[in-house]
């Protein structure tokens, strides 16, 4: 795997060691969190497994200026992985870079997804995806499954009331519960909650292990807010009784189930070793609740003694409140990682994040891409190298003014980066760092 180079950013490229530089574009990275295509033959029907929301069905949203296909790094990203000229434009660059995409897939076959991870210098992607398949193999690729239909087993169409954006999204997560039931062959709901953790949560979180998963993910700041308080569970037992069987529960007696479900969902994920990933982050959506998704709200969890045995992974690291991420990072079992926040922000802001938390918890902190799949011009694969090229430059600048400093040697800067890239999310996951 090659070298991943660094992004222009003018005056600042001068602050950057060179040599610290070089050493951290060597290193081959471990994705914390991302959502590969699966690669799909023409004329196949298409790879419809990579998130459980995918957001494609709410309505139309702005995007960061950063995510926008105008920003230069796109074309950054195009040219180093097609070749594409960043002078190039008009109708003869958009066919282009469509024919050249196209000839890549075609040429690598079931080995596109690997050659992308070896265009940005990554050597494991753990792949958050309702399943994968051919392509999305290990060992370069590890999957990490969908944990939010377990907590919502009772009719959701009250819920999805909620706002435009979750209108479309609570009915995918009722199918997708659905489907973990017809695979564990359960036809109905069990008749009392006790049953359902029994039949249905702790069997679809065994399948899930022995069919690959590194770990499960919760993307609830999508659907409510993250407040999951201290649950009654006598008041959960109630209500999944009265409803298992039919009606709509109020949005209250929802909260108080899902309350519980959420700490049952992660207790179990523990004792099967599969570390819990949190989506925490501003956006994506025109009616995200961005307060809903601020980190403190997961502190009455975090703080549940049963959960100590479950490590837990702020996905996005809750930007843009990376001062409430770091707090819970005094939790022993909570980590956090930087993907998306290597798409929407500069290097140099990045640098201010990844300074700030490795000075107080340099083990807890994991590179992530968040790669997913935008269309020809914002592809899976230009994503992964985008977010890989702002984190290593990023980690360069951070890591150098910390030498400059007097904070850090230059040995402990390198180790230091190695944490970040991989050695952390190794250790996280029980893979092999090496």
């Amino acid at each position: 795997m090659g070298a991943v180079g660094g992004c222009a950013n003018g005056p600042a490229q001068s602050s950057v060691d060179p040599a610290l530089a070089r050493y951290i574009n060597a290193i081959h990275a471990i994705d914390d969190h991302a959502h590969p295509m699966r690669p799909v033959a023409q004329g196949a029907p298409a790879d419809t497994d990579f998130d459980a929301l995918p957001l494609d069905g709410i309505p139309p949203f702005d995007l960061p200026a950063r995510l926008k296909p105008d920003d230069p790094v796109w074309r950054q990203a195009q040219n180093a992985l097609y070749h594409i000229p960043l002078t190039m434009s008009g109708a003869t660059y958009h066919s282009t870079l469509k024919n050249d995409v196209a000839a890549a897939q075609r040429t690598n076959g079931l080995r596109f997804p690997e050659w992308a991870l070896d265009q940005a210098n990554i050597d494991v992607m753990i792949a958050n995806r309702i399943s994968v398949g051919p392509g999305l193999m290990p060992p370069r690729f590890r999957w990490l499954a969908f944990a939010d239909p377990l907590m919502l087993p009772l009719d959701v169409s009250g819920e999805a009331t909620r706002t435009p954006d979750t209108r479309p999204l609570y009915p995918r997560e009722a199918k997708l519960l659905k489907r973990y039931m017809s695979e564990l062959n359960v036809a109905a709901l069990p008749a009392t909650l006790p049953e359902y953790v029994r039949m249905v949560v702790a069997p679809t979180l065994a399948r899930q292990r022995a069919n690959g998963a590194v770990g499960i993910k919760f993307e609830a700041a999508y659907l409510r807010p993250l407040d999951f308080d201290d649950p009654d569970s006598a008041a959960a037992a109630r209500i999944y009784a009265k409803y298992a069987r039919g009606g709509v529960p109020t949005r209250a007696e929802y909260k108080t189930l899902e309350d519980y479900l959420f700490r049952a969902i992660a207790r179990e994920a523990g004792a099967q070793k599969l570390p819990v990933q949190i989506h925490v982050l501003e956006t994506f959506g025109g009616f995200y609740s961005t307060g809903g998704s601020a980190p403190h709200l997961l502190e009455p969890a975090l703080n549940d003694s049963t959960l100590r045995g479950t490590k837990f992974v702020i996905v996005h690291g809750g930007w843009p409140l990376v001062a409430e991420t770091q707090a819970l990072l005094s939790k022993p079992n909570v980590y956090a990682d930087i993907s998306m926040m290597d798409n929407i922000l500069t290097p140099t802001v990045l640098a201010g994040v990844l300074r700030q938390w490795l000075g107080e918890w340099p083990d807890k902190v994991l590179f992530g891409t968040d790669a997913f799949d935008g269309g020809a011009e914002q592809g899976w694969e230009q994503i992964a190298w985008v977010a890989s090229t702002t984190s290593r430059r990023a980690l360069a600048i951070a890591l150098g003014n910390m030498m400059r400093d007097g904070d850090v040697t230059r040995d402990r800067a390198e180790s230091l980066a190695r944490m970040v890239l991989r050695d952390n999310a190794a250790a996280v996951y029980g893979l092999t760092s090496k």
